[in-house]
């Protein structure tokens, strides 16, 4: 039995995990699927000091308190910044880390650093969020097309505090850990190309690519949930 814990990126929770969640429990594993400050189902403690490092302890504190050890720790999107931090200071509780077309972010870098569309999020989190939450993408921006997920989206994403993209990544870990990076390309979204480029033919990483849209785990479950269950 093989312990997971699965990480969603910006303006989703741990529900967007659900189906990729059920495959893995029916091949009698282990899984996690925590939601961060201020997201999903914690939308209401939101507020302008959550950061980066709220969602680096929120995941730390999920393998201290739950007493895991030999975790695949799972990244998505934004969390691939996430899991590198939490694997700077839990590496002993870790045997895998796999970035699910997910940023790759050196330490003093902020995840807004890799993103063209900086200056956008800043205004919209300026003009509608208050000045610190930036309102959701539209459900076409993750590359969901059915009706269903179309639907999930709309009513299930939240704002994401502005500090989590602007505070940079303190450490980076995870070097002397099995590590993953699982690139969708159909159709490629925003600034995860270059990550995927950079290790596609690295001896250090194991690639794998999902012609499908960057919420795999929701268009794709079956194939997500094959290449964790291969480790």
């Amino acid at each position: 039995m093989a312990t997971f814990v699965l990480v969603h990126g910006a303006w989703h929770g741990g529900w967007c995990w659900l189906r990729v969640a059920r495959l893995l429990r029916d091949a009698a594993h282990e899984v996690y699927t925590p939601t961060l400050t201020g997201l999903g189902e914690r939308a209401h403690l939101a507020r302008p000091e959550i950061d980066l490092e709220t969602h680096i302890q929120d995941v730390v504190g999920v393998l201290e308190a739950e007493e895991l050890r030999q975790v695949t720790l799972v990244g998505h999107s934004y969390a691939g910044a996430v899991i590198t931090g939490a694997a700077a200071r839990a590496a002993g509780r870790l045997s895998h880390l796999v970035y699910l077309d997910a940023f790759l972010p050196e330490a003093g870098k902020a995840v807004i650093d890799y993103s063209s569309r900086a200056q956008a999020l800043r205004e919209a989190a300026r003009e509608h969020g208050e000045g610190w939450r930036i309102p959701p993408l539209p459900p076409a921006a993750f590359g969901v097309t059915s009706q269903r997920d179309i639907e999930l989206l709309t009513r299930r994403l939240v704002p994401q505090p502005l500090r989590t993209f602007e505070q940079p990544l303190p450490a980076a870990g995870g070097e002397r850990l099995k590590r993953s990076y699982v690139h969708c390309s159909k159709p490629e979204m925003g600034p995860f190309g270059p990550f995927a480029e950079r290790v596609r033919d690295d001896r250090k990483w194991t690639f794998h690519e999902l012609k499908t849209g960057h919420d795999a785990m929701l268009t794709a479950p079956g194939e997500v949930a094959k290449i964790l269950l291969a480790r």
